[in-house]
């Protein structure tokens, strides 16, 4: 029988995260033989063989081109469902995800792509920390992604595959995969919904210099992307002005938030906030400078 799902997930140098993203999937309340799971692996420097065949329903690809795009489209290629669900190595699913996926999808209307919501995982017995705090604040706002931007991240993403072919494969590690993919996707008249009982979790980085290579890594994405417009610079350094002042907000949505408890969490929260803002800011003014060249999962 065809899977109705088939569950996608990119992999770079991440072992010990993908054997914990794989036993979550094992814990899917959808029955196991309605969806497979694929695994493609981008080039890393041992290939995950031991974590696949620990998880029978899982198949182990490979693909040469960098970037997780790339790895997700041959992971579509070789996928037999009618709904492809995408989900990251570092990431472990809600035991209720792929229900709550086929659920959403099969009453929506036709065209829907859906986005869940991405949550930061730490230890219950241990006190949050600093980053782990500011994460869950800052760090996957799929909600906001999708209701304002108009797209979802793909660390959390599901469309039928139909619709996926309507819109094509996503891009190369050079620019926001997600982001590029999710405007072409509203050029073709497809909508994004967000869908919060589509629940997977992320683990928080363990430190600042982490932190500052993602950002580095998506400033060189949108940098990228930007040169297509002739009056990019201005706007550009704009923005990184804008980015230097926005804690004053951000302290606010910090407060706010339902995703910390207490005052201590959200005065670490707000310090690595204004950190992480700093340090966009810098930057995006050095980018000013040059192009750079974008790794993925470095």
């Amino acid at each position: 029988m065809k899977p109705t799902v088939s569950v996608i997930i990119p992999h770079l140098n991440q072992a010990e995260a993908l054997e914990i993203c794989l036993c979550s999937l094992d814990r899917q309340l959808l029955d196991r033989d309605k969806f497979e799971v694929i695994v493609v692996d981008n080039g890393s420097a041992t290939v995950p063989i031991d974590a696949i065949v620990r998880h029978p329903g899982a198949t182990l690809l490979r693909e040469i081109t960098p970037g997780p795009g790339p790895a997700r489209n041959t992971g579509v290629e070789l996928a037999r469902g009618e709904i492809l669900a995408f989900i990251d190595a570092d990431c472990r699913a809600d035991p209720n995800w792929l229900s709550s996926i086929v659920d959403a999808l099969t009453v929506s209307p036709p065209g829907t792509i859906l986005g869940g919501d991405v949550r930061i995982w730490h230890p219950a017995e241990t006190a949050v920390s600093a980053i782990a705090a500011y994460e869950s604040v800052f760090a996957y706002r799929f909600k906001l992604y999708i209701e304002r931007h108009g797209y979802s991240g793909t660390g959390n993403m599901a469309v039928f595959r139909r619709d996926f072919e309507r819109v094509g494969r996503f891009a190369g590690v050079d620019v926001a995969e997600d982001m590029e993919w999710g405007q072409r996707a509203v050029c073709a008249g497809l909508r994004f919904q967000y869908t919060p009982g589509m629940i997977v979790y992320h683990p928080a980085r363990n430190s600042l210099r982490e932190l500052y290579a993602k950002w580095d890594r998506q400033i060189a994405h949108y940098r990228n992307m930007r040169e297509r417009d002739p009056a990019w610079r201005l706007r550009w350094i704009a923005q990184a002005l804008l980015v230097l002042a926005s804690p004053a907000s951000g302290v606010v949505t910090i407060m706010m938030s339902d995703r910390l408890a207490g005052g201590a969490a959200r005065l670490k929260a707000t310090a690595v906030l204004c950190a992480v803002r700093t340090h966009r800011a810098i930057a995006m003014f050095a980018h000013l400078r040059s192009r750079r060249s974008v790794i993925w999962n470095r």
